[in-house]
């Protein structure tokens, strides 16, 4: 108490509580409640000129009330884009779902209030409820709202849902409804918005969200006032409308009414002083119209203004309202940025407690499509009404009178006299429908989930990927889900392989559930393509109908099989199959898709019986087969009649026999362009010419329209099968399916090959998608194939693939002529005038036109009288230069047709009208591209007005990205054909030149001997002329002027190279060139030639194209390579270009001219280890670099470069390694810079010690080293962040040790296990310094070497105490038991082993065991001298006889031993029988104590055996135990021939027979032994029972102690007998007392641990279940996860811990051991997002705790800095929860550093709670700092403890 006096000392200036002040500032607080409208008005500023003049007008009136808003200046409904969060406003009971509930709130909006957000007393309710295991009925939605009830709400979030739309979430928590209402506030006559909070006996409290005020409402009230004649009972949490009858105390007691009639007549008045906060939406009041316009009614109320839009005006009273009206109204809703009050005149929101229709009264009619509409007003800045055919009135929003993209032109709405609308939604708040004019709504074909019909086959947008299946997005916001068996034929183990979102995919329909709205697809291939009848009833399978259906279950009696809508059938075991089954499960599997007959069907029962055999022997009676009639070979002609049109596919029937087959959408052209303009030229009924067999199946036939494809079938260009597959081939295929890694090619016959992403063009493509269709043509040839697999690769490149004759005029003419026919058909169809008159119009034709627009942007509108209702316009390089002005006529050419779009494009330009000049057949002109249409591009002559059309691509297989280069304004040179052909409608036919080609020509083949023989030799310095043939990254290869090719290296193409720049680049296929030749090549090695001799010629010359070296008066001087590579040093800098890199080597090969060729490691490659995972993606083939020379030399040939550098390895630098090799227990191997090595020790790889540390790291791996310095030629490496990035790196949780004096006793420090044996474990806590624990500090129990060696492996992470440190030796004692590390013991409690007792305990035993023998000894001296006294006396009768019979049958068995005592005790017969005579318990001493081991087997073969014969030959059994009285008369002897004999035998017998005392002494003796022992055994605590007798003997005394049964199967491990110890805890299950249930969990984690150990998976989870059904489970779940987690087995646990906390989600303990877990395995991100899921599961009471409690664990396992944030920020929420300061403090002293358990005593001394804990406080930090601090420091906190208790004065002083 002294001591505390002297820290906290009385006394300080006792200050003088002001309460005057006090008293004056509550009154001015009490002020501000007050409403001031004065200062309101003061605040407004900047007036304009009209302010001033109704300010003006109100001095003159002023009888005129003040408002305190002011009028809007027009009215528009309400938009969600003004939706604010905050905002008040009415609202109806759409629908009631489990946890939300949907709203209708004005002018068509919807919200969504979810279950938490209703009140506080409800969801306590709640939670009270889930907690309890009562059968109280829970208390849900469905009972507190009702569809139809109007009910206030406030906004509470806008969220943004994943489709990027926006959710509007709802409150009705009458504390943020009326949270600006106070107690004095509260009138009679109000009505306000309430929550019953309970239910009592005399009525209900309600919480209308008033602090401090308690609302009742009377049951009696409630019962009376309700005009239903049976009312129902208010239920907690149940909105409602009441109306404040009295109130009492100031406000503190309400008494509140429900009467609905009285409710309907109570209106808002001056006197309740309502102000603009405090309005309430709902509330009646009573308005006078000030305004009246064409969008609404401008009113005022109280001292308020508000609108009336026009969808809340009564529609028969519309017309009869008037300036000065008084109308009755509703508050609607109330913006409080705005300060705008709207409010509605409609009567059924004028009676509060009524129920809205939330139907209308026609029916539903959503999603319907009405002809005949009118426009009868039109709202710009909302909507327009419309007026439908049955007089019905429907509104359209402004966002829906147009489609997103189009203009606007909302006059001509009115204007029409019909429209066509679909219906949107009803909205219940305005009771009209809400309906929508784009196009784009009114065709979808799916709008709600009740169109959607079962069996269809939709496209949809894959939308998410789940665990349980797929979502997919079908049309708008209907989705469906794919099931995870439905995915694919087969179970998907990766669906994100296969799948990813956003891709476009096919399903099939199997089951609707509109009112849930539930949608259920299926991909199954077997499904989408079958055209078997679909069975969506029972009533719809007739038997005999043969159908698709999928297997849902297997069963020993047959298979379910389960078809569309969940109808479903058996099929019995005798219909499975033609033979008999066994097992149905080894034959089918679950999700299977089977064709089955329907054999009987009752449709009432729901009962269907199918048959697959019946399929199989082909008795289908006709039933639903679909397979062709007729034999259709692939590449057979045919026709066709359309029967059906689809998006995606024509169905049509072959004639003449109809047989049904199936054309593609993309198989009716080659062109793609071109496949929506004749699908659109088709109608039902049509035959359709020139289709053939692409492929066909039982099922279906395929037909194709592809000119090309048919082209393929006919020359043979495809195969049947994958073994008809020769590399080299050529096939005609399509485009079927885009991936980003290729794409897959589809052939004739329905096989499928890859097109990798590098085989698609010449040249590089980064997206597939772009690069080309769906559906395109193409000619592949095959380059690989793997049989085993099935699969083969293709490749499109134009370059090595070879187009059919005719090239690109061949596809121009026939395009032109497909899409010219299908024009020519739509023109001819009724009704189609304008498509007649399109029709008429040619390229290159000149028409009249009228300028319409001509903005100033660019581009221009025309007009004209003979094209109506077609748009012609021009874009703006087609006006340049051109005055255009509305209204002017202008004479234009016309570029392009668009028939489908009745599109017309044209141009002005003066020098495309000029007069036409003839053309010449042959001659070569340059043009210039105009426009370009998809494939097609429209060109003029530079010599001519005379327009032309090309094809955008001169090869089939041209990228489609490509497709468009042919850009307005491009430059191109062609060859006239033909002047003017007449498939192009008199237009000259043209060919694009190869040179202004951007497509790559094939590539040049090999020149062979005889060519090379043939081709003219060329000189070393000769100039030639030629065209570039082709261009490649590290050569160009030119065709030469007069035969042969030459080929540029990538170095010879400039003077100066652009590093980083593709020089070949410069260059394209065509292009005239001029080089030099510098060399040659040979032609069969291509080895480079650099000789320059005149008279040597060259078959293939090495050019130049440097312009430097192009002059022939420069002489260029040859340089051999040896000589090149001579002349560089190491540490230059030099140009080298990229070759490619090499995979294996790990390398990058450049070449620095056309001789020279090196490599750079990919060390010197990168600075960033994670570049080195793609750097073929960093340096691609051609690429100019700079490099620093490594080395350079002949012999041997080394040439390395580097990027990097000449990197120096000094001690202390940071660089790159790669890792070599991974050497368990020990580190890592890793190659350096420079060829240098180093290695990684276990403790050098990480700042944070982790399990598996090595598991991290894989061959090759590039890692960022640090280094430490060399020893054996190798370097000491290091990969912690705080040596390799130190100023990144946070505090190292296991700091380096880098020599013994860092190293104290009594610290924890961790590491790795090296070896455990017979000296101890081995820890290395350093690369140089090892730790050592011997066995008894290594674990307390008693461990045999082996065991621990098992239990401990090598690199096993341990937490260590070190005991003493020897600096001399180096050596370093350590600790491992819990009571040191605080850890658990390093070997499992599971196992059941001894514990090791103390080493005082040993010696007191052993001291007592030498003084019972020497006690022992003393008796037996003793008694030997007493039987050398009797020993005259018993030297007659009978025992002399059987004593001395005794002494030769126990030398006898003396021999008998076995060798081992033999080998202990040797000692021969005349000792013996002296030691017999004096001493006999000698020898039995030693014995005993030198076989103790063997004490049992020792026993049993040194005692007598009583049935041997004696020397008397007694043939019956003999037992010395007996006496010679109880001896009877044997048989004789057959053996014996003297009858005297035999007699004195027999008389022997007879007599009594009585032991020696020799052998009494002895059997005496061994008992007292036996009781010495048994003694020292009882005595010593940690000795257990040797044997199952005493172990049973103890089980009898205590049968409920687990211990005791664990120690019993513990003793049969040892022996390895598994069964028995298996056999023993179900023993020990049955026989403990059921109270017991503790003692039974312990058995049961015993039996786990033993099943882990040496059982299976199934024995484990047999014992699991076990244990589940007999003891609480949670804890039998933790139990198992810990077994699993000490035993490694790491994803099991983690697998356990899942299901546990799914499971126990309501309990603590199982989110705490899954976050430990989780922290001790070093996921500290995985604790974070568990922690998250904790707290949303657990009641809110819990999560401080919660959050506690991971913050502690986060210090033990984790980052001590994110529990240091976690612990801060429940502080700071809860700042007075001291118990939660102490924790924080404790953990801070433990794991933090002075500074801050300073800081965080600071802040605790500081806090605003009782005195009494700031006090408590003080004393901690003063204790703290006197064991760790200075005297300065203490004296520190005793000044801060003065000021404390000066400012509290006499109440600290207490």
């Amino acid at each position: 108490m002294a001591s505390t006096e002297e820290d906290f000392p009385r006394g300080g200036i006792v200050k003088k509580p002001a309460e005057t002040k006090t008293l004056e500032e509550r009154k001015e607080v009490d002020n501000l409640f007050q409403s001031h409208v004065q200062p309101e008005t003061k605040k407004r500023k900047g007036g304009s000129k009209e302010d001033s003049t109704t300010a003006k007008k109100k001095k003159k009136s002023a009888s005129d009330p003040v408002t305190l808003n002011a009028p809007a200046k027009y009215v528009e409904i309400l938009h969600l884009k003004n939706i604010k969060e905050g905002m008040l406003m009415l609202a109806c009971v759409k629908e009631v779902a489990d946890f939300d509930v949907v709203m209708s709130l004005p002018c068509g909006l919807l919200g969504f209030l979810q279950i938490k957000n209703i009140s506080d007393g409800y969801t306590k309710l709640l939670s009270e409820q889930l907690r309890s295991q009562g059968t109280e009925e829970i208390s849900t939605l469905d009972r507190v709202f009702r569809p139809g009830m109007l009910v206030r709400c406030v906004v509470l979030k806008l969220d943004i849902t994943k489709g990027g739309a926006l959710s509007i979430k709802l409150s009705i928590n009458p504390k943020l409804l009326n949270k600006a209402l106070r107690p004095g506030t509260l009138r009679p006559g109000m009505t306000l918005s309430g929550c019953v909070e309970s239910v009592e006996d005399h009525g209900y409290l309600v919480d209308i969200g008033v602090g401090e005020t308690k609302a009742f409402l009377p049951r009696q009230v409630a019962t009376d006032q309700n005009p239903n004649p049976n009312p129902e009972e208010l239920r907690a949490g149940q909105s409602i409308t009441c109306r404040v009858d009295e109130v009492k105390g100031s406000g503190r007691v309400v008494r509140l009414s429900v009467n609905p009639l009285a409710l309907a007549r109570t209106f808002a008045d001056a006197s309740h002083d309502w102000s603009l906060t405090s309005l309430q939406p709902g509330l009646l009041v009573r308005a006078t119209v000030k305004t009246v316009t064409k969008h609404g009614l401008l009113l005022s109320f109280l001292s308020f203004s508000g609108q009336v839009d026009f969808l809340h005006m009564e529609p028969e009273e519309e017309s009869t309202y008037t300036v000065g009206q008084e109308v009755q109204a509703c508050v609607l809703y109330i913006e409080p940025v705005t300060r705008l009050v709207a409010l509605s005149l409609r009567r059924h929101l004028l009676a509060p407690g009524s129920l809205v229709d939330l139907a209308p009264a026609g029916g539903d009619r959503i999603g319907e499509v009405v002809d005949g509409c009118r426009v009868t007003s039109m709202h710009n800045m909302s909507g327009a009404l419309l007026e439908l055919p049955d007089q019905t009135r429907a509104f359209v929003h402004r966002n829906h009178l147009k489609e997103t993209a189009q203009t606007s032109a909302l006059d001509k709405l009115l204007s029409l006299p019909e429209l066509s609308c679909r219906i949107l939604n009803f909205s219940a708040m305005e009771q009209v429908h809400f309906a929508s004019l784009r196009k784009s709504v009114r065709d979808k074909v799916h709008f709600r989930y009740e169109d959607i019909q079962v069996g269809e086959v939709v496209m949809g947008t894959v939308s998410e990927l789940l665990g349980h299946g797929m979502m997919v997005l079908l049309s708008g916001n209907l989705k469906g889900l794919v099931p995870k068996s439905h995915l694919s034929d087969i179970l998907l183990r990766n669906p994100e392989k296969k799948y990813s979102e956003g891709m476009k995919i096919k399903c099939r329909v199997l089951s609707v559930e509109a009112d849930k709205r539930r949608v259920t697809l299926t991909r199954k291939k077997a499904l989408l393509t079958s055209t078997l009848p679909v069975v969506s009833s029972y009533a719809a399978a007739r038997p005999g109908l043969v159908a698709h259906g999928f297997v849902v279950s297997i069963k020993s009696f047959g298979c379910i099989v389960r078809f569309y809508n969940e109808v479903k059938g058996l099929v019995p075991l005798r219909e499975l199959s033609t033979e008999p089954l066994a097992s149905p499960e080894e034959v089918f599997y679950v999700g299977q898709v089977v064709k089955v007959k329907v054999l009987e069907c009752e449709p009432e029962k729901e009962r269907l019986l199918l048959s697959f055999k019946a399929v199989v022997e082909g008795d289908t009676a006709g039933e639903g087969t679909a397979a062709p009639r007729v034999l259709m070979e692939v590449g057979q002609r045919c026709e066709a009649r359309l029967v059906t049109k689809s998006a995606v596919c024509l169905e049509v029937a072959i004639l003449p026999e109809e047989v049904p087959a199936l054309l593609p959408t993309m198989h009716l052209s080659d062109h793609v362009s071109n496949c929506a303009l004749l699908w659109e030229a088709l109608e039902e009924g049509d035959v359709i010419s020139n289709l053939v067999c692409l492929s066909r199946n039982k099922e279906s036939i395929t037909l194709t329209q592809k000119p090309l494809v048919r082209w393929g079938l006919e020359e043979g260009l495809f195969v049947k099968g994958f073994s008809e597959l020769v590399v080299g081939m050529t096939l005609v295929g399509w485009i079927k399916k885009l991936m980003p890694y290729g794409v897959f090619v589809e052939f004739p016959c329905g096989i499928m090959g890859l097109a990798p992403k590098s085989a698609l063009c010449d040249r590089f493509v980064t997206d597939t998608a772009s690069a080309y269709q769906l559906g395109q043509t193409v000619i592949a040839m095959v380059t690989t194939f793997d049989e085993e697999k099935q699969r083969f690769l293709v490749t499109l490149k134009g370059s090595e693939v070879t187009a059919p004759e005719g090239g690109a005029q061949a596809l121009l003419l026939r395009g032109l002529r497909e899409r010219r026919s299908a024009e020519e058909v739509l023109a001819g169809r009724e009704g189609s005038g304008v498509r007649q008159e399109l029709l008429e119009l040619t390229v290159g034709q000149k028409l009249t036109l009228a300028v319409e627009e001509a903005p100033e942007e660019g581009g221009a509108t025309f007009k004209s009288d003979e094209l109506t209702g077609v748009a012609i316009a021009a874009s703006k390089p087609h006006v340049l230069g051109v005055t255009l002005t509305p209204g002017q006529k202008v004479t234009a050419v016309v570029l392009q047709v668009d028939l489908l779009s009745a599109r017309v494009h044209v141009s002005v330009l003066p020098k495309l009208l000029a007069k036409k000049k003839s053309l010449e057949a042959g001659s070569l002109l340059a043009v210039m591209v105009q426009h370009v249409d998809q494939a097609f591009a429209v060109v003029a002559f530079e010599s001519s007005a005379r327009l032309a059309v090309v094809h955008a691509a001169r090869h089939i297989n041209a990228v489609f990205s490509e497709a468009g280069h042919l850009k307005p304004g491009s430059a191109l040179s062609v060859t006239v054909t033909d002047p003017a052909c007449a498939e192009l409608r008199g237009l000259p036919l043209l060919r694009v030149e190869a040179g202004h080609s951007r497509h790559t020509a094939p590539a040049p083949r090999a020149a062979t001997t005889s060519e090379s023989e043939a081709s003219p030799g060329h000189v070393y310095g000769e100039t030639l002329e030629g065209a570039v043939r082709s261009v490649k990254p590290t050569c160009v290869l030119v065709a030469l002027d007069g035969g042969g090719t030459g080929s540029v290296h990538v170095s010879q193409m400039v003077d100066v190279v652009a590093i980083g720049s593709f020089p070949t680049a410069l260059l394209e296929a065509g292009a005239r060139v001029r080089a030099r030749v510098i060399g040659g090549r040979e032609a069969t090695s291509h080895r480079f030639l650099p000789f320059s001799h005149p008279n040597f010629k060259y078959s293939i010359p090495e050019l130049t194209l440097v312009p430097s070296k192009l002059d022939d008066s420069v002489k260029i001087n040859p340089v051999k390579p040896r000589e090149k590579l001579g002349s560089f040093k190491a540490g230059q800098q030099i140009t080298c270009f990229v070759s490619k890199y090499n995979t294996e080597r790990k390398c990058l090969e450049v070449s620095t001219d056309p001789s020279l060729t090196g490599t750079i490691d990919l060390l010197d490659l990168v600075k960033d280890p994670k570049e080195a995972s793609y750097p073929e993606k960093l340096y691609k083939s051609g690429l100019a670099l700079r490099a620093t020379v490594v080395e350079a030399s002949s012999k041997p040939y080394r040439f390395s470069l580097s990027l990097n550098g000449l990197q120096q390895l000094e001690e202390g630098v940071v660089t790159l390694g790669m890792v070599t090799n991974i050497e368990p227990g020990r580190g890592l191997l890793v190659r350096l810079p420079s060829d240098a090595t180093g290695t990684v020790s276990m403790t050098q790889l990480t700042d944070c010690y982790r399990k598996d540390p090595l598991k991290a790291f894989s061959k090759d791996q590039i890692l960022r080293c640090f280094l430490l310095g060399t020893k054996d030629d190798k370097w000491e490496l290091s990969l912690r962040q705080s040596r390799v990035a130190p100023d990144l790196a946070p505090a190292a949780k296991d700091p380096e040790v880098l020599s013994t004096d860092a190293l104290k006793p009594g610290k924890l420090i961790r590491g790795y296990v090296m070896s455990a044996g017979d000296q101890g474990v081995l820890v290395r806590l350093s690369g140089s310094i090892t730790g050592r624990a011997l066995l008894h500090k290594a674990t307390k129990f008693s461990v045999s070497p082996k065991v621990l060696s098992q239990h401990l492996p090598s690199s096993t992470l341990l937490t260590t105490s070190i005991i003493s440190v020897d600096p001399e030796t180096q050596l370093v004692e350590l600790s491992l038991l819990t009571q040191d590390t605080k850890k658990s013991d390093v070997v499992p409690e599971a196992l059941g082993l001894p514990l090791r007792p103390p080493e005082e305990q040993k010696e007191e035993l052993a001291a007592r065991m030498k003084r019972k023998a020497a006690m022992m000894e003393t008796m037996a001296e003793i008694k030997s001298k007493k039987m050398k006294m009797k020993k005259i006396e018993e030297q007659s009768g009978p025992d002399v006889y059987f004593r001395e019979g005794e002494e030769e049958e126990e030398e006898e068995e003396e021999e008998e031993r076995p060798k081992k005592v033999k080998a202990v005790v040797t000692v021969d017969k005349k000792k013996k029988r002296k030691a017999k005579k004096g001493r006999p318990e000698d020898s039995d001493s030693g014995v005993e104590v030198s076989c103790r081991e063997e004490e049992t087997t020792t026993t049993k073969q040194v005692k007598p055996d009583p049935s041997g014969p004696a020397r008397l030959q007694v043939s019956a059994g003999f037992s010395w135990d007996l006496g010679l009285s109880a001896l009877r008369p044997a048989a004789l002897d057959p053996r014996a021939q003297d009858g005297d004999s035999s007699a004195e035998e027999s008389e022997e017998t007879d007599k009594p027979q009585k032991k020696s005392k020799q052998q009494q002494e002895q059997e005496q003796k061994e008992e007292e032994k036996a009781l010495a022992r048994r003694e020292v055994q009882l005595m010593e605590p940690g000795l257990r029972p040797q044997d199952a007798a005493s172990f049973e003997r103890l089980l009898l005394a205590s049968p409920n102690s687990s211990l005791l049964w664990l120690q019993y199967m513990a003793n049969h491990l040892q022996a390895t007998q598994i069964e028995q110890a298996r056999s023993v805890a179900e023993r020990a299950l049955k026989t403990i007392s059921f109270r017991e249930e503790q003692e039974k969990l312990n058995v049961w984690v015993a039996l786990l641990n033993l099943e882990n150990m040496y059982g299976s998976e199934e024995s484990l989870k047999k014992v699991f279940e076990g244990a589940q059904t007999f003891c609480e489970p949670m804890p039998v779940y933790q139990q198992l996860a810990d077994i699993y987690a000490r035993s490694n087995k790491m994803k099991e646990a983690e697998s356990l811990y899942r299901t546990m906390v799914k499971r126990f989600r309501q309990q603590k303990g199982s989110w705490l051991s899954y976050g430990s877990f989780l922290l001790q395995q070093g996921q500290s991100d995985a604790a974070s997002a568990l922690l998250q899921r904790a707290l949303q599961s657990l009641p809110s009471t819990d999560s401080v705790e919660l959050i506690s409690k991971f913050a502690q664990l986060e210090y033990q396992y984790g980052d001590t800095e994110r529990g240091r944030a976690m612990m801060d920020k429940i502080l700071g929420t809860y700042p007075k929860r001291t118990d939660l300061w102490s924790v924080f403090m404790d953990l801070t002293i433990k794991h933090g550093s002075q500074k801050d358990v300073r800081a965080l005593f600071d802040r605790a001394i500081h806090l605003s709670v009782a005195i009494k804990k700031v006090k408590f406080f003080f004393k901690r930090y003063l204790d703290y700092e006197k064991k760790h601090g200075t005297p300065e420091s203490v004296q520190t906190v005793k000044e801060k403890a003065l000021e404390f208790v000066e400012a509290k004065g006499t109440q600290a002083a207490c």
